[in-house]
């Protein structure tokens, strides 16, 4: 069975660069991945491709490293001839949806646009194109594999963030989850001035900023970092969730950047933000250290422009 790929062409950022980009893999039929410095590894095994990956980028951490054997894995050994690739732009644009016809090669100097040797054959399709989300949909990670249905729902309309969480509980309330899941941007949007400056959003690169931070034990909303202790954040919106699962998810997802973040002494505390009091939400964190909750407001007022 064909499986579904969603890769970014290039970083979002610069707009240009990503252009120049896109356009020879839309008249080429084609995506690429760069990491030139790594050379030809298109037949490496596992096991040199991380000795090669660490040699390269001694500097990189080890997620960093990590990501990019998965990435060069996947493009080489996982994509097969059949399967679907999504082009995304950023985390918030489908560019366009292909099919693969060939498998990957190694081929340097083919787009002088960019510093890219790994080239895959696919056929873009004529549409979808430049598919806008209001909220965040896809991982951050160059490469990541996703299900037909995930899919389906991508190349569809633009109600696939509350869709995928209602798979996953089917007990959220919709319209809590996604009024909180632009909640979610608009906070990230003007995190200098909700925090006045006491936080900031935790970014380790390109590939992992901190708005839907992936971990293997799933994406945390917002990963921040409070400025005078340098100690890691967790914040999860509520979004229609039952208290137990969202206290749940905030202490778990506490317990990974405990074990995979922190270093020389950093500590993680958790903030769960929701609309209205919960004595459910009280009561289960009257019993736990480490997590605050804050409640928002959103004033909406009609006014007459006559009177104004």
């Amino acid at each position: 069975m064909p499986k579904t790929w969603i890769i970014a062409p290039v970083e979002a950022n610069p707009v240009e660069v990503f252009d120049r980009v896109w356009r020879f893999d839309l008249s080429n039929n084609v995506i690429s991945i760069g990491w030139n410095e790594l050379g030809n590894v298109s037949s490496s095994e596992r096991e040199n491709l991380i000795e090669t990956v660490a040699k390269k980028y001694p500097n990189n951490s080890p997620r960093s490293q990590a990501h990019i054997v998965n990435t060069f894995w996947n493009f080489y050994h996982e994509i097969e001839v059949g399967d679907v690739v999504l082009a995304r732009r950023g985390r918030k644009t489908l560019v366009g949806v292909g099919d693969v016809t060939a498998k990957a090669q190694y081929t340097p100097g083919r787009n002088e646009a960019v510093d890219h040797a790994n080239f895959l054959e696919v056929a873009w399709r004529s549409s979808p194109r430049d598919k806008q989300f209001g909220s965040i949909v896809f991982p951050m990670q160059t490469i990541s594999q996703t299900t037909e249905e995930a899919a389906r729902r991508l190349t569809e309309v633009d109600k696939v963030a509350v869709e995928l969480a209602i798979q996953e509980d089917d007990q959220i309330d919709p319209q809590a989850f996604f009024l909180e899941k632009y909640l979610e941007d608009f906070i990230v949007d003007n995190f200098q001035s909700i925090f006045k400056g006491t936080l900031k959003v935790y970014e380790e690169s390109e590939e992992f900023e901190g708005q839907q931070f992936t971990t293997d034990v799933g994406s945390i909303d917002i990963l921040a970092i409070e400025k005078s202790s340098g100690d890691f954040v967790v914040i999860e919106l509520k979004k229609g969730r039952h208290s137990d699962r969202v206290v749940g998810q905030t202490l778990r997802y506490m317990g990974w950047v405990k074990e995979n973040l922190c270093k020389d002494g950093q500590g993680v505390r958790g903030l769960i933000i929701t609309r209205d009091a919960d004595k459910r939400l009280t009561y289960a964190l009257s019993m736990t250290s480490g997590v605050e909750v804050r409640h928002y407001k959103i004033d909406f007022e009609l006014r007459d422009p006559s009177k104004i």
